[in-house]
């Protein structure tokens, strides 16, 4: 069934063409155009758009007022064009773009990557070692991810359990890193902590991290273990096991491991206190990773 709008509805969805619309149809996600030029000639033109879904982590989520949103972008957009989309929706978020990464289905990309219908665009404010209940999220009580070297959850992570299937018989050392929940912040007592994670591209660069460390040092083998949503005082929220031949090699891989995951993992992390909550200081992502303002 053919669909009419009006010519100002056009005009304003496609705001960059300059000339005068004397009528449109539109048909699924395909908008027919005649453009009167100054001349008077006429022109019939096609303009498509698609849909893509838009994620917000961390902060980021409290300035827009949303975990998620649907859009649409004219066929061939940018990820700079959503950008722009939300810059004048959201003022706030231009002040940000300078320490904001982007993701285009769970992989890091920069703001100039061409969108197709239905991709995954994420902001992700800087990382803060790792609440969880929005969309594209696994709901409480549910298992969550697990690969070759890393695994996601909710449960209690048990160092002992995780050590002992990575040991075996050549190794003449095994090295565990434990983040935990300490009872203060810069002086503020901490009540609890809440973790949120873009789980599915969080697993993958969990585990693309172990992979990496495997081939930088000489270690036989890893596990990391990272923890979402509620955390008590003294609960463990990520761990890091290393077994190799020798104790050298791992800890450094650990110590390159943790200190990684905390600049490029998209886990970020609320603090509660006595007195209200904040979403802790990120550290800055790393050069190679592209900002949405570049």
């Amino acid at each position: 069934m053919e669909t009419r709008r009006s010519v100002a509805e056009v005009a304003e969805t496609l705001c960059m063409w300059k000339d005068v619309f004397a009528f449109c149809w539109v048909e699924s996600y395909v908008v027919m155009l005649t453009v009167i030029k100054g001349n008077g000639a006429s022109v019939r033109g096609t303009l498509r758009s698609m849909r893509v879904r838009v994620l917000f982590f961390g902060v980021l989520k409290e300035i827009a007022g949303k975990s998620a949103d649907e859009i649409d972008v004219h066929d061939g957009a940018s990820v700079r064009d959503v950008l722009l989309h939300y810059q004048s929706q959201i003022p706030q978020l231009k002040s940000s773009l300078s320490s904001i990464a982007l993701a285009v289905n769970q992989q890091y990309s920069g703001a100039d990557a061409k969108l197709k219908a239905n991709d995954e665009i994420a902001l992700l404010p800087p990382v803060s070692g790792g609440a969880f209940d929005a969309v594209g999220e696994t709901p409480t009580g549910q298992p969550m991810g697990r690969l070759r070297y890393a695994r996601i959850t909710r449960a209690t992570i048990d160092a002992k359990q995780v050590v002992d299937g990575l040991k075996c018989g050549e190794d003449g050392a095994s090295l565990v890193f434990e983040g935990v929940v300490r009872n203060q912040t810069r002086g503020r007592k901490t009540l609890y902590l809440d973790y949120e994670a873009y789980e599915q591209m969080a697993l993958q660069e969990l585990e693309s991290l172990a992979s990496e460390g495997l081939k930088k040092f000489q270690i036989r083998d890893v596990a990391i273990v990272h923890r979402l949503g509620r955390l008590e005082i003294g609960e463990t929220s990520v761990l890091i096991a290393v077994a190799s031949a020798h104790r050298g090699p791992a800890f450094d891989a650990c110590r390159w491991i943790i200190d990684t995951l905390k600049k490029t993992v998209p886990i970020w992390k609320r603090e509660y206190f006595e007195d209200g909550a904040v979403w802790a200081d990120g550290e800055p992502f790393p050069a190679e990773i592209p900002r949405a303002n570049s």
